[in-house]
């Protein structure tokens, strides 16, 4: 076997493609976001704006997280010293999930270090310790959700994107004694659409399921203090879990479910994924914690970036770019080639200072590849101009197709 050859090949496969990953050289200006570093290919750092962040309000420049972490690493030092059950729980730790249960309505939390773990272990725990039980899972669920439900070993229903009659067909074909999850999502974060909850949770009350949710691009995000789409429907209640990141609008780092005591205690007790992995540092923690904090009581943050993703969207309609339909904070645009969208952003970067990284398969299905922008409340009109102006000279300059 000629090892180096497979992995050239596949590595070589990629690059046909056009779906080859390459991650920018970048450092973010504290204080002063969208602004940031980029050190790829120059001679020295040249000044960049980001547009494709998750860190969707800027909490992670925020000062009362800065100083909040500053204060922790100062007070308990940098490491947590293992897993939980090893080093214990830090008192940020505690004071966090207690947060945390609190913003969705809940007995109970439990922080992971990532949004990936806390899907992937919480799902594979939950379907193993249900006897039989089936998962019925939306086609757009992301890739830590597929794989918890894979890990679990558990017989898995696809139903169609936010197919409700398509999701009652299938729970009606299934043995009405059986355990039943539903798993889904309330903001699908590349088309930036949401699910219909309320008729979701009516289904899993006609038969008996139980529901989780992903509420990762939506915690901080909507809602009266932040707790996501199901906050702000007022759901929250209907739903038997709750999952979210301190990644993105929180700004920091981690993941989290939240539920009833009973939930949570057997998550707890028997996923790997959290038994065996060192616990987040506590000062990851007291920056998280400072950012639900100040999210469940500002919406200020909120309101400017619904606003300038409103705007930003008009920009572009009005310019005849073909963005995507959207009601959340994504502003997606759409390419449908892998090739020309790292083109584009390729052009971007190096001629404009604009940083959007393209998305393609798999994370998208082949040829709906796209540039996915996400503003903010930092991002001004000004900035907004130039980057549609920058869009509008590529297009032409490649001879895209524009909106009709």
């Amino acid at each position: 076997m000629d090892y180096q050859r497979v992995f050239s090949q596949a590595i070589d496969r990629l690059h046909a493609e056009g779906r080859y990953r390459v991650f920018i050289d970048i450092l973010r200006n504290k204080g002063n976001f969208p602004s940031a570093r980029c050190f790829a290919g120059h001679n020295g750092p040249k000044p960049i704006v980001v547009w494709c962040s998750n860190d969707y309000l800027g909490m992670g420049q925020h000062p009362a997280v800065i100083g909040a972490m500053e204060e922790a690493l100062h007070d308990v030092g940098a490491g947590s010293g293992g897993t939980r059950n090893i080093g214990g729980n830090t008192h940020y730790h505690i004071d966090l999930e207690a947060e945390l249960a609190d913003l969705h309505g809940k007995e109970g939390a439990l922080i992971f270090t990532s949004g990936y773990v806390s899907n992937e272990a919480t799902l594979s725990t939950l379907a193993k310790i249900l006897p039989g039980c089936i998962i019925f899972s939306d086609e757009l669920n992301h890739a830590s959700m597929i794989a918890g439900i894979r890990h679990s070993g558990c017989e898995k229903q696809v139903f169609r994107h936010n197919d409700l009659a398509h999701l009652e067909e299938l729970l009606a074909a299934a043995d009405p004694d059986a355990a039943k999850l539903i798993a889904f999502e309330s903001v699908y974060s590349m088309d930036g659409d949401i699910a219909p909850i309320a008729g979701i949770c009516d289904l899993a009350d006609k038969y008996n399921a139980l529901t989780y949710l992903d509420e990762v691009h939506a915690v901080g995000m909507y809602g009266p203090r932040g707790g996501g789409i199901a906050d702000r429907e007022g759901l929250a209640h209907r739903l038997t879990l709750i999952e979210g990141t301190l990644g993105k609008a929180f700004g920091v780092m981690g993941g989290y479910v939240a539920a009833d005591r009973n939930v949570i205690d057997v998550i707890r007790s028997y996923a790997p994924g959290f038994i065996f992995t060192t616990s987040l540092s506590p000062v990851l923690v007291a920056g998280a914690l400072a950012s639900v904090r100040h999210l469940k009581a500002s919406s200020a943050e909120r309101d400017g970036q619904q606003a300038a993703a409103a705007t930003l969207k008009q920009m572009f309609a009005d310019a005849g770019l073909p963005v995507m339909p959207s009601t959340t904070h994504i502003v997606p645009l759409m390419v449908g080639d892998p090739v020309k969208a790292k083109r584009i952003s390729d052009i971007l970067l190096a001629e404009y200072g604009v940083y959007v990284q393209p998305i393609n398969y798999p994370t998208v299905p082949r040829g709906t590849e796209r540039l996915r922008f996400t503003p903010g409340p930092t991002h001004d009109e000004a900035m907004m101009r130039d980057l549609t102006a920058a869009l509008t000279e590529i297009w032409d300059r490649m001879e895209l197709r524009k909106a009709a």
